[in-house]
């Protein structure tokens, strides 16, 4: 049940709820006025990255020509002259020697007492002829003797072009030490004469035959079977050991090289009823510097318009020498002749390509070094990308060689 007082009037009632809103006051509505703030943090960032990639393309910039050298082949057909050590064209002599040996079964011994013998190359370098007596001395560089058992006579000739005979001679003594190889000889007599260096012997085979005492005996047919086996296996032997011995930048051609065998005398084994079967094989080459012996066939070929730049012979040329004799440690010069085909490639100087681009565009270098014979084909590296000039220093360039 409501009051009287309880019921309001609905005019009074809209008047009652005026008078309460008027009486509490509004709060205003305050929007915000503040803008988004700058990024200086990710602009920072970004600057950083900028100046980072920058420095690191100056950092890792280049100036850089990659050269294939110029290549040319053609045939040789000449003659050439080589001088010991020196000159346009030196030459060396390097030697191997390898003994092969096997064990076989010995049929009995055997005194022998015999001594070594072999044939020699007298020279003389007098204008007039010299007369050699019967039993003239001839002495190697470890002092052994030999003898002549016949008087001979040189002909004259010069010291470019000695005259030579052959003659036979016979060691002093018996013993297998007088089983030398190739070697070359002076004669005693003339020791302190003007003859003494004038008139001089070489060997191009090994003494053989020496022997003294008691010798194991072997069947005939079996050593002749073992012998022949231990030359085939030196072959191979020699030609591997000579090859190694070439000095680093010199060639060894085909036919620069002679190789001589010595049966050697039968061994005791060790083992009991057993005899060893020795073979000694040894090898002398004439090798030359590559550079110079390339050198050398270029101005040889007719039409090559070679004008004397650095050279080498590839691998790849297939020439064979061949020569009268192979020169040995007396000789001074060496006269052969070359056939076959010759591959030439111009050798690459960095520091006269890096002058020759120096300072210039990137066209201007191109331009430039197809005037140089020894360039067939240059690839140009300037970096970072938009830099189109190589430095002013030659120092600052690089040049590499690429392999044709």
């Amino acid at each position: 049940m409501h009051k009287i007082d309880d019921i309001i009037p609905p005019s009074k009632r809209r008047e009652s709820e005026n008078l309460t809103n008027e009486s509490v006051p509004r709060r205003p509505l305050h929007l915000s006025q503040h803008t988004p703030g700058f990024p200086v943090k990710t602009l920072a960032a970004v600057l950083i990255v900028i100046v980072a990639s920058f420095c690191a393309l100056y950092y890792f910039s280049s100036a850089k020509v990659e050269i294939t050298p110029s290549t040319v082949s053609a045939a040789v057909q000449n003659s050439f002259t080589a001088t010991e050590s020196s000159g346009d064209l030196p030459y060396e002599i390097i030697t191997s020697q390898k003994i092969a040996s096997q064990s076989v079964k010995s049929s009995g011994t055997k005194e022998v007492n015999s001594s070594a013998s072999g044939t020699i190359t007298i020279y003389n370098t007098q204008s007039k002829a010299q007369r050699l007596i019967t039993n003239t001395r001839f002495a190697t560089t470890a002092g052994l003797i030999f003898r002549i058992h016949t008087g001979v006579t040189i002909p004259a000739g010069s010291a470019a072009k000695p005259g030579s005979l052959t003659a036979k001679v016979y060691a002093d003594k018996t013993g297998d030490a007088y089983n030398v190889g190739p070697t070359s000889f002076t004669i005693p007599g003339f020791a302190g004469t003007p003859q003494e260096s004038e008139v001089y012997a070489r060997s191009s085979d090994a003494m053989t035959g020496g022997a003294s005492g008691m010798v194991p005996l072997i069947d005939t047919a079996l050593e002749t079977q073992t012998t022949n086996a231990l030359t085939a296996a030196l072959a191979p032997e020699l030609a591997a050991s000579i090859q190694a011995l070439v000095p680093t930048g010199y060639v060894l051609l085909p036919g620069a090289s002679t190789t001589t065998l010595q049966e050697l005398a039968p061994a005791t084994s060790s083992t009991t009823g057993m005899v060893e079967v020795r073979e000694q094989g040894t090898i002398t080459a004439v090798v030359f510097p590559n550079a110079a012996l390339a050198k050398a066939v270029a101005t040889s070929i007719a039409g090559l318009g070679y004008q004397g730049e650095p050279l080498t012979l590839a691998p790849a040329s297939d020439l064979t020498l061949s020569a009268i004799s192979l020169p040995d440690a007396n000789s001074s010069s060496f006269t052969f002749t070359l056939a076959g085909t010759a591959s030439l490639i111009y050798t690459i100087d960095p520091t006269r390509i890096a002058a020759a681009v120096a300072g210039k565009t990137r066209s201007a270098a191109e331009v430039a070094l197809t005037n140089y014979p020894e360039v067939k084909r240059a690839v140009i590296v300037l970096r970072p990308f938009w830099r189109q000039s190589f430095p002013q220093d030659p120092a600052s360039i690089s040049v590499t060689t690429v392999t044709p």
